[in-house]
């Protein structure tokens, strides 16, 4: 075989496997849903996936490890891509815009997976509780220091980085909670309002405080920046 020829070959291979992980993920988030994880066996998803149990220890070879991957695929995968995007060092407002349309993309598109992993929270054996705690964390750092730096650049108004950064994740999060796919309304359309709803609450207005302009206004965005920085003096 050539090396084209094997190449191909790995490829395929590669994307079958994907193909079927993603069909675990979905048969296993439903039965854990369904039965809790206590109550589901290897078996049962094997049955639903169609395939035997041995064939299944191909891809997992216990509940742990199952339940692991998909708490990893909900805290990693959003994390990796929220890091990728702010070390792009696009503009703050740009760089908001883009965490917004990842965390709703992931909530709209997997919403089972996150309401389970939330139900299922107080039942994660300690070491998987430890690195979605973490994963959580940094998730929420990430948005912060966006903020943050917005702020710095002018480009927000002078808030409470982490108390804001809380506010945009909850609302992305809660997308999994009443988003339909399929329903009236599409993840784009989801997506762009919530973005726009995002920089809207945050960005600076161009002319000024509630749409003033003149001295007044930037006698307001003054008294901002100056209540901002003495909240800083006291941390």
């Amino acid at each position: 075989m050539t090396g084209n020829g094997a190449a191909r070959k790995r490829g395929a291979s590669t994307a079958r496997r994907e193909l079927v992980e993603n069909e675990l993920y979905e048969h296993a988030t439903r039965l854990f849903a369904e039965r809790g994880f206590a109550g589901t066996s290897l078996q049962d998803i094997a049955d639903a996936l169609g395939i035997t149990r041995p064939a299944l220890y191909h891809y997992v070879k216990s509940k742990d490890e199952l339940l692991a991957k998909l708490v990893t695929e909900v805290t990693s995968g959003p994390l990796d891509e929220l890091t990728a995007l702010a070390a792009e060092g696009l503009d703050p407002v740009e760089t908001l815009r883009g965490i917004v349309a990842v965390l709703v993309g992931r909530r709209a598109t997997q919403p089972e997976r996150f309401r389970l992993l939330i139900r299922s929270e107080a039942e994660l054996p300690e070491e998987l509780t430890e690195a979605y705690d973490k994963g959580r964390r940094a998730v929420l750092k990430t948005i912060a220091t966006v903020i943050e730096d917005g702020v710095r650049a002018g480009r927000f108004r002078p808030v409470d980085a982490r108390v804001a950064a809380l506010g945009v994740l909850g609302m992305c999060n809660w997308v999994a909670w009443w988003f339909q796919p399929g329903g009236r309304d599409t993840a784009e359309g989801v997506t762009g309002q919530l973005a726009d709803m995002a920089v809207g609450a945050l960005q600076r207005p161009d002319r000024g405080v509630g749409g003033e302009a003149g001295p007044a206004a930037a006698i307001k965005l003054l008294r901002q920046d100056l209540d901002h920085l003495e909240r800083l003096l006291d941390l």
